[in-house]
This record gives structure tokens, sequence and C-alpha cells, in this order.
């Protein structure tokens, strides 16, 4: 265990909602918990070897415990069947110390919150945050139906509740979200934030864009992806700045399994390009991006890439390892 990472337990497992699941997770010697701010994130090492990343969602001022929310995902990889059946009060866990990559922008005239099912965990932190300090904001809530709404009574029990509109699949078209109304035109000081699966958060995204919202006023954080293969993908070089080394990878590897194989490691979690753990510079050559971690523009400046799921446009790739 590295000095970055503790050691808790789970001090309670409680059914939220249909199929989601929350666990109130304490340091396992008593002691307080490292800060964190709306938008956090730990990495959670499950008892069957994998890692993922699961957002905060209860009071930033609370040093006692974290709280995150737990999806059981028929198209799991094994991490969310690992939490709901390995995982029980008393058990002993793995962490990092909080990451916050969708942070709230204090600065802003409004905020507008889009959630979609169990993407709310981050959500309802920044409203509550939002709230705390009379910063003016609205949250729309989506999803399937009333009782895979996690929440809900903890969200009808705040100061804000006539802030937060719900929004069921399964319920009459007149409490459907509207995107247009919800995101509107935007405006100076006016920042958006969703979360949520990944059509969800693009169908919000790209409307955001196609209404001419600009990318610092968007925000958003994926958790999951899926890595598309394409015809072009090419067997490519890596070379290894410190020492000059060259790794081969294959068309059907990874940078990362390539390197491994190499006896190179380079630390992952998600695997999927999503959560910025193996985020690793690039001094020259072009990257070909699949993640969903950096922005357009990020992106764009080809000085990084992620090499979990990435690859290259250029036959090398020189990376600052």
């Amino acid at each position: 265990m590295n000095a970055s990472e503790l050691n808790v337990r789970v001090a309670r497992k409680h059914a939220e909602a249909l199929d989601i699941c929350t666990f109130e997770l304490v340091h396992a010697d008593g002691h307080a918990l490292p800060a964190f701010s709306a938008g956090s994130h730990i990495d959670v090492h499950l008892p069957n070897g994998l890692t993922r990343q699961y957002s905060l969602c209860n009071d930033p001022q609370e040093s006692h415990r974290y709280l995150i929310g737990v999806l059981r995902d028929p198209s799991s990889r094994g991490g969310s069947q690992a939490m709901h059946e390995l995982v029980q009060e008393g058990s002993l866990l793995r962490i990092s110390a909080p990451k916050n990559h969708f942070p709230l922008a204090h600065a802003a005239a409004r905020s507008v919150l889009i959630a979609g099912g169990i993407g709310v965990t981050p959500i309802l932190c920044m409203a509550e945050r939002l709230a705390l300090s009379a910063a003016p904001f609205e949250m729309h809530y989506c999803t399937r139906s009333r009782d895979r709404t996690a929440f809900a009574g903890r969200i009808a029990q705040s100061a804000f509740a006539s802030q937060v509109q719900f929004h069921f699949d399964d319920g009459d078209a007149a409490q459907k979200l509207s995107l247009p109304a919800a995101i509107g035109t935007p405006q100076q000081g006016v920042h958006l934030y969703v979360c949520g699966p990944k059509g969800f958060m693009d169908w919000v995204l790209e409307a955001a864009r196609t209404a001419g919202w600009p990318a610092d006023q968007l925000h958003y954080e994926f958790f999951s992806a899926e890595i598309a293969a394409s015809d072009a993908d090419a067997e490519f070089q890596v070379k290894l700045a410190s020492s000059g080394r060259i790794v081969t990878v294959p068309k059907d590897c990874t940078v990362v399994q390539a390197l491994a194989a190499a006896g190179v490691e380079v630390a992952t979690s998600c695997e999927q390009g999503v959560c910025g753990t193996c985020l690793t510079r690039v001094l020259e050559g072009e990257p070909d991006h699949k993640d969903m971690y950096l922005s357009p523009e990020e992106q764009a400046a080809n000085d990084q890439f992620t090499p979990c799921c990435s690859r290259s446009r250029s036959p090398m790739l020189v990376l600052d390892l």
C-alpha cells in the first residue's frame, strides 16, 4: 500500500434503491479521513482484484466517513457485482485518497446540474454544497423509475428540494426532461454539470455544444466507456525517453499490455480511458485518442494520452517513461 492509500472498514451497507447500495466507509484505525470537495471520487480496490472509481456523496465537512453509492450493473465487468456480493458490513477495503477531476466552479453565477441514474452521487454532493453557500442552481434528476431513484428521501428532506426536478422514464410525458428547456442558451457565468451513463452524458453534452455552450462552462466525468476497436488500428512502436528502449505495440494489444509484457509497469485503474490514472506525457508523435478523460482541447494538444486504450496515428510515440 502506498502512502496515499487508506485502509477502511464498511461501517454500513444499505439498500438505497432497487439495485443500488450505499456503503459507509470509516478509517480502519478510527482516524479522521482526508478532506474532500464536492465532485471527488475514490479508487476502491475490490476483493476480486479489480479497482473501480466511486464518487463521494456525503457532506464534505464530514471527516469521520465517506459514503459511496454503487449500482449493480448487469453489464458490469465485475466491479459492481463484487461490491454488491463480496463486500459486506465489517469488510476491510483499501482505497485511494480522494481525487477531484469534476470540481465545482465556485465563481459561477448559476449552476445547472443534470444527473442520470447513479450519476446522481457527485451531483447530489454538488447540490448540497451550492445550497450551503446559497449559490443559485437547479438540478434535474433522471431515472428509469421511482423505485430506482437513490437518495429521493434525502433530497425531499433537504432545504433545496424545490430546486430539484425528478424525471422518470416510465412516467407521463409532462414530467420527462425537456433538454432544450433545461440547458437553455449559454450565458456568461452559467455552468452546466452532467454525470450518468455514457449515452445519457453524450446526449446532454451534444445538445449543449450544439446550443453553443463554451467548453469551459461544461463539466462532466465519465466512469465507464466502450473502447471501440477500429479497422484503422495498426501496429506501432513506443519509445521510452529515459532509456531509448523501443517496444512494439501489436494491433490487438494496448500500450499498457505491450509495456507490461516488456517488463515496464504503468499504473492503471479503469482500463477504459475514463479515470486518468495511467495518463502519460507524449514527447513526440501523434496519439490516436480513444479516452473519455481528456477534454477535446487537451486531446488536440497531443502532449499526453491514456495508454490503457489510446493508440498512435504516427509510426512511433516517444513517451516520458
